[in-house]
Order: structure tokens, then C-alpha cells, then sequence
């Protein structure tokens, strides 16, 4: 009993459930990474001679690609071309027995190498489809190729990002992806369940990567639509609320402060020693207060430039004010909260030894998932997998010499 007790709580929520993972770059990757985190089983596919683009972004230590190591992790690895008509039928017999499929292909791409929706529900009904691209499967744009620096372009994101006479500013990172990603996972998840409660019936989930950093951005097409007003750059300010913005301490560093909550406002104020602007009439209000910005980063600047970051945190922290210093990766891997929680972990890699990583992102008491393993080579598991759909020894070299596996 205690035993059964363990792998209640060790098993992820995906348990049982089956993952094939046909996308690249970066928000199918994650989505998948996601799930294989919290316990799916998540099979990669790759073209047998044309590597995953993935294991080509990012730093690389002695030729390994460390961030492959982190979106590949919980996944077993099989080279396989859908294009021929061999490595087609294969990939639905492997979708035979799947519960989840993630592809970022063209819109149309499946279909033409005949493994589209209609055909992957003919061999598993309750097959659920996630379908990300750059602009979705219909519309003008849909053609097009798509990447998250589109996305970031057009959603709003580039143009609020920077200084106010700066140029339009993109994120150094896969941001569009990575929210898509995440939402991705959500939307599985909740296919999944759909699929508890409509008698198993699978179904086709058609994501862009647009939609969801446009939802993040926030709601300035409404705005527009209603007031005619257009949002504009602000750089570190905000039109919302203020004092909100970075300031340099004495000794160099970067700090953020937000005061988003009326009363922190409040205590920020008390903090650096201008109490009057409460009684104002326009401190009343975010918004009021964001239209006296230049006045109020003034006493809360010359107040943080005349201490260091350790006095400057530890005094807001003592006000109950909300503050966070800047960090660099290095300070990230040193702070004492993220090492004490565990968002980040050392997990063993065949190849780098002990490789530190971004944990499961969210903590379930029950079912917490696992990092089961980290990326692994191309086609790692490719006779492994073919083996378990039955295929012989004899079948799979047959495969291989013609390039239809790797």
C-alpha cells in the first residue's frame, strides 16, 4: 500500500498518456516539454539526416547543445521522414497509439504527405491534433512562414517595447514563443479532458503563434477601438501606475520598482521622504500618478542613487514596498529563493554531467511530474520505438539504408 501511495505522488498528471512530438522551433518543443514534464510520454521526431533546428540555437559546450538538453528533456528521439511514404505509414502507426500529436508544419504540409487530420482520425479517433503556426491554418496570412519575431511585430509587443525616441524594441529571447508554447500546453490539456467527457472523441487545435502574446500585450485594440487613442513607448515607465521604473544604485546595480497597489504607492513614498505627495489629488490614482511620473522617479531615483542595492532592497522589503534587483543569469543561479524553492535543478546528463535547468514550472502536490531525463542524441530511440510497434530487425535496417529512418 505504502508503495502504491509513492507513485500516486510521483507520477505526473499525464501518466499513461502518449505524446508524438513532430514540431521544431520552439513552441511545439515546449509545449511537449511541458507535458513530458508532468509525466507524458513524449516521442520526437526528426528528419533522419536534417537535425531538429533546436539543437542548433543557443551556446553549445564541446559541440553538445546545452538548451536542446532542457526542450528535449522527457522525450525519446526518432529519426523519421514523414515526406516518404514509407516514414508517412509509420507515423501513423506510431499516431495509432498516441493520445497527442504537435506539429508546426505549413498549413497543408500534413496533407500533402497524406498523414493530415482526417486521415490521423480514421486510424485514432480520439486523437488530439495541435496545430501551431505563425498565422493559423486559415486567412490571408496563413501561408506565410511564420516565426515568434513576426509575432512580436505585430502584436503590439515591439511597438510599446523602448525608449520613447527609440526605435520599436524585440525581445532578446523567444518570447512570442514561449507564451505560445505554454498556452499550447494548456490547450492540449483541456482537449484532453474534453476527450474524458464526450466519449473519447478526439479533435484539431489550430494555435497561432500571434494570438497569444497579443493577449499578453494587453488590451490596446480595445482601447483603440473605443477612445481612438494609440499606446505608445514609454520605456521602463508605465501609463498605468507610477512610480514604476528602473534606477541605478550607488554602487551600480539595477533595480525595479512597481506600484501597482494604491498602498505600496503609499509606503514608497513614506520610504524616501515625501509624504506630502500623498495629499495631492493626483496621487489618488494609477493612472493620475503615471501623468506625474518625471516628479515622483525624481525623489524615488535620488533616493535609490544615494544607497547601494543591498541598503536599497533591504529597506523596501522592511516598508512592505515591492522591489526586485536585475538580474543576470549568474545572480539568477546565486539568489537564495530560487535555489531554496527549486526552480532551478541539477539533473545528471550523459554528456555535460550535472546540468542545471528550469524545474517543472508549476508545483502539484499530488502529481508533481519530474525531469526523467535530458535531451538526447538524434535517433537515440529510433529502433527502440519501431520495435515496439512490431517492426523487426530486418525491417528497421531496411528502413534505415533508404533514409525513410535515422
Amino acid at each position: 500500500m505504502e508503495q502504491m501511495q509513492e507513485e500516486l505522488v510521483t507520477a505526473g498528471p499525464l501518466d499513461g498518456i502518449k505524446v508524438i512530438d513532430a514540431s521544431t522551433i520552439l513552441a511545439g518543443p515546449l509545449a511537449c516539454q511541458i507535458l513530458g514534464d508532468y509525466g507524458a510520454e513524449v516521442i520526437k521526431i526528426e528528419h533522419p539526416t536534417k537535425v531538429d533546428g533546436m539543437r542548433g540555437h543557443g551556446p553549445a559546450k564541446d559541440g553538445t547543445p546545452i538548451w536542446w538538453k532542457e526542450i528535449s528533456r522527457n522525450k525519446r528521439t526518432v529519426g523519421l521522414s514523414l515526406k516518404d511514404p514509407d516514414g508517412a505509414a509509420l507515423f501513423l502507426r506510431l499516431a495509432a497509439t498516441a493520445d497527442v500529436v504537435v506539429e508546426n508544419f505549413r498549413p497543408g504540409t500534413l496533407e500533402k504527405w497524406g498523414v493530415g487530420p482526417d486521415r490521423l482520425h480514421e486510424v485514432n479517433p480520439g486523437l488530439v491534433i495541435a496545430r501551431v503556426t505563425g498565422f493559423g491554418q486559415t486567412g490571408p496570412y496563413s501561408s506565410r512562414a511564420g516565426f515568434g519575431t513576426l509575432a512580436e511585430s505585430m502584436s503590439g509587443f515591439a511597438h510599446l517595447t523602448g525608449q520613447p525616441d527609440g526605435p520599436p524594441t524585440l525581445p532578446a529571447f523567444g518570447l512570442a514563443d514561449s507564451i505560445c508554447g505554454i498556452a499550447a500546453s494548456s490547450a492540449i490539456s483541456m482537449a484532453l479532458l474534453a476527450r474524458e467527457r464526450n466519449g473519447g472523441k478526439g479533435q484539431v487545435i489550430d494555435l497561432d503563434l500571434l494570438s497569444p502574446i497579443m493577449t499578453a500585450v494587453g488590451p490596446g485594440p480595445t482601447v483603440y477601438q473605443q477612445t481612438g487613442v494609440v499606446g505608445m513607448r514609454h520605456g521602463n515607465r508605465s501609463t498605468n501606475n507610477a512610480p514604476r521604473n528602473t534606477y541605478e544604485t550607488s554602487d551600480g546595480h539595477w533595480v525595479a520598482i512597481s506600484t501597482s497597489a494604491q498602498a505600496i504607492a503609499e509606503r514608497v513614498m513614506h520610504l524616501v521622504g515625501h509624504p506630502e505627495v500623498l495629499d495631492e489629488p493626483w496621487f489618488a490614482a494609477g493612472n493620475t500618478r503615471a501623468e506625474h511620473a518625471d516628479e515622483l522617479d525624481g525623489y524615488v531615483g535620488g533616493w535609490i542613487g544615494a544607497r547601494t542595492r543591498d541598503q536599497v532592497v533591504t529597506a523596501f522589503t522592511e516598508a512592505g514596498a515591492a522591489i526586485a534587483p536585475i538580474y543576470s543569469a549568474k545572480e539568477i543561479v546565486e539568489d537564495p529563493h530560487i535555489r531554496e524553492t527549486q526552480m532551478l535543478t541539477e539533473v545528471d546528463d550523459a554528456d555535460l554531467g550535472p546540468l542545471l535547468q528550469h524545474n517543472v514550472m508549476w508545483r502539484m502536490s499530488e502529481t508533481p511530474g519530474s525531469i526523467r531525463f535530458t535531451g538526447r542524441a538524434h535517433g537515440e530511440d529510433t529502433e527502440t520505438v519501431l520495435g515496439e510497434l512490431g517492426l523487426s530487425a530486418d525491417e528497421v535496417a531496411d528502413l534505415r539504408s533508404r533514409a525513410v529512418i535515422g
